[in-house]
């Protein structure tokens, strides 16, 4: 493993989308034109109804490690306004697709969603299913502290539909808690987990991180084997991206502090055969479920899909996101909102869209993005659909060849199919048909490591 960790380890996208955001054209993109264009996306297929996105980005604390879009306060009078713009957000989508949208999956991802009191979530999702429909059979879910996460949440966010909750683990021990300044008593997620038993959540998931600050394989391990006593449905295994150029944060402790790429391969090996051992299955390249968890049978029924919510069952392409930061997308086209909160709510007191970048996708790029959706989700794919996917596996033969050697990949006809070991590599995979990273120059930090 060291000499691959060497050989692959090196700045790649995470392939949430393609192209990848650095890389979107559209600068202040025209709200009437991307309203159209979700309208047209909508009817193509709304018997598979729209996923749902919601942005909530207060923390009252600063989690160093954290690389997502935040603003750190505790000043819980911020919450109404920023409601506020959220519904009228909503507004303005759900006026362009002229009728009550089908809202099939829901998710409240920050930030922290608990931040917000409960009659304050109840608020905010009251308006928003007011202007919906959901769908009989939908997935609504939140992501939850430990640490503020309280029956009253659960109860009331269960009672509105919510059917799935996510923790943000991290790891158990004490000493990576300090040094990521998360502190996580095991009481609090031991509470958490049983209230979210007892009001009927059928499933929970737990966010861990391998490579994070005085991580060991030795600590990660106790932390795996930890949770044999909750049992979640899912566990989500990142490796911890260490961008202090995006992320301020992160320049708060020595990069000495962090496993090397080859002891991180080893943490990532090492969870991987205890989560086999306990009954889990891999899902795509940092996830597990149970067998019979939906996640478990997409994947081997070749329907999973990924987007910027993670991996999911939804054959939806059209994703609406909600709030400051958020990604919207229609499978042909994205755009991002402003990302701090005043830019953000005085453009939706404007009636206006709070769009600052976004993309529609050229014919090719569709191809691409397809292409790599294969490859992370079902991890493997085939050539033959075009003449333009023949040339880009001809072109990288060299690159797939030298894989193949690694043990990461097998080479068919115009065909190609991810090993086991090949799936920690799959962004490396992904990236030799990127047209756009594969003629890039610019030494310029713009990715996280791809170990």
């Amino acid at each position: 493993m060291q000499s691959l960790a060497q050989k692959y380890n090196r700045p790649i996208p995470r392939y949430t989308s393609y192209p990848t955001v650095p890389y979107w054209k559209e600068v202040k993109p025209n709200s009437h034109k991307w309203l159209s264009h979700v309208n047209e996306s909508y009817y193509k297929q709304k018997e598979e109804g729209i996923s749902l996105y919601i942005h909530l980005p207060f923390c009252e604390s600063l989690c160093t490690y954290c690389g997502c879009n935040k603003r750190i306060t505790k000043k819980h009078k911020l919450e109404k306004p920023y409601i506020e713009a959220i519904l009228a957000e909503w507004k303005i989508y759900v006026t362009a697709i002229g009728g009550k949208p089908v809202i099939k999956n829901l998710h409240l991802g920050g930030g922290t969603p608990t931040f917000f009191s409960p009659d304050t979530l109840k608020l905010m999702m009251e308006g928003i299913l007011s202007e919906s429909q959901i769908a009989k059979k939908h997935e609504f879910s939140f992501e939850g502290h430990p640490n503020n996460t309280t029956y009253e949440h659960l109860k009331v966010l269960a009672d509105l539909g919510f059917n799935r909750v996510s923790y943000g683990i991290q790891d158990f021990d004490i000493t990576v808690q300090k040094a990521i300044h998360r502190l996580q008593p095991i009481e609090n997620v031991r509470n958490v987990v049983k209230w979210s038993r007892e009001l009927n959540y059928s499933s929970i998931n737990f966010d861990l991180i391998y490579g994070l600050p005085f991580q060991t394989e030795a600590t990660l391990s106790e932390s795996i084997e930890k949770l044999r006593e909750f049992e979640p449905e899912r566990i989500a295994l990142y490796s911890y991206a260490h961008v202090p150029w995006k992320s301020k944060s992160q320049r708060g402790y020595d990069e000495s502090h962090l496993p090397q790429a080859e002891q991180k391969l080893n943490m990532y090996w090492q969870a991987k055969q205890q989560l086999n051992a306990m009954g889990y299955v891999n899902i795509g390249m940092d996830h597990f479920a149970k067998p019979t968890d939906e996640l478990t049978i997409a994947r081997d029924k070749g329907y999973l899909n990924r987007n910027f919510m993670g991996y999911t069952t939804d054959k939806n392409e059209l994703m609406i996101g909600l709030g400051c930061s958020s990604i919207s997308s229609t499978g042909k086209a994205f755009v991002q909102n402003e990302k701090t909160v005043e830019l953000y709510q005085n453009s939706i007191h404007e009636k206006t869209l709070p769009l600052i970048v976004g993309h529609y996708s050229t014919e090719q790029e569709i191809e691409v993005a397809e292409l790599i959706k294969e490859i992370i989700c079902n991890g493997k794919v085939t050539f033959q659909h075009s003449a333009f996917l023949m040339n880009l596996f001809e072109g990288a033969m060299d690159s797939l060849k030298e894989m193949e050697q690694d043990e990461l990949l097998t080479i068919g006809s115009y065909s190609l199919e991810v090993t086991s070991k090949g799936m920690l590599f799959v962004r490396n995979i992904c990236s030799l048909f990127d047209p756009v990273i594969q003629k890039r120059t610019s030494d310029k930090p713009q990715f996280s490591q791809s170990i």
